[in-house]
């Protein structure tokens, strides 16, 4: 006999609470069939079917759509749902957050200082992962204005969904607030919430 079982769109551990107890309900050679939209919940009825000692198959019929075959091959067990291994933990998404506080790079000559910041950028777009959010605060709110050798950079961070957010305060210091030509103003609570929120942060 076939139980099928549709788990999309159902939060853990829904998907293998739901398969256990279908299996509950089986005699041995019974065959639990579950559709499944994540890993997390395929890789969570594969340690289900080991711990009921079951068989266990699954096949990706798509994106997001997975198919796993449970077929009973005892006759079931008295095992609570605290007893069998559950994983609902949803890996943190990656939230990188690139801060920078001047117009060059490192210390030393400035000229040089200018010619590295400007070729960090660069190879900030070139990244495969691009960053979540770019903090310029500091002498680093010139990166952003008009007149900056890397403007065009910037400017295609944020063409691409990367939030560019310069200091506000830092821009009245420098009198250049109406020279910003890229993303928009920030506060210190807003950069300092940035950071906190971030998965990863990139210092140059």
């Amino acid at each position: 006999m076939e139980h099928n079982i549709d788990a999309k769109g159902l939060a853990c551990p829904k998907p293998v609470i739901l398969a256990k107890k279908a299996m509950d309900a089986c005699s041995r050679g019974d065959v639990v069939l579950i559709t499944a939209d994540n890993e997390m919940a395929v890789e969570n009825l594969r340690k289900l079917a080991a711990s009921q000692k079951a068989e266990y198959a699954s096949t990706k019929l798509g994106e997001k759509e997975y198919r796993v075959r449970i077929t009973v091959t005892q006759e079931k067990e008295n095992q609570t749902e605290a007893e069998f291994p559950v994983n609902c933990f949803v890996p943190t998404a990656d939230n990188t957050v690139v801060v920078i506080s001047s117009k060059e790079m490192g210390n030393g000559d400035e000229v040089l200082g200018k010619i590295l910041m400007k070729g960090f950028i660069y190879a900030l777009t070139q990244l495969p992962k691009l960053p979540e959010t770019v903090l310029l605060y500091n002498g680093g709110a010139h990166l952003s204005c008009e007149g900056s050798e890397a403007l065009e950079d910037l400017k295609k961070l944020d063409r691409e969904g990367v939030e560019i957010l310069t200091c506000g305060t830092c821009l009245n210091h420098y009198g250049i607030t109406e020279q910003l030509a890229v993303g928009r103003v920030t506060n210190m609570y807003e950069i300092v919430e940035k950071q906190a929120d971030a998965s990863k942060i990139i210092r140059p």
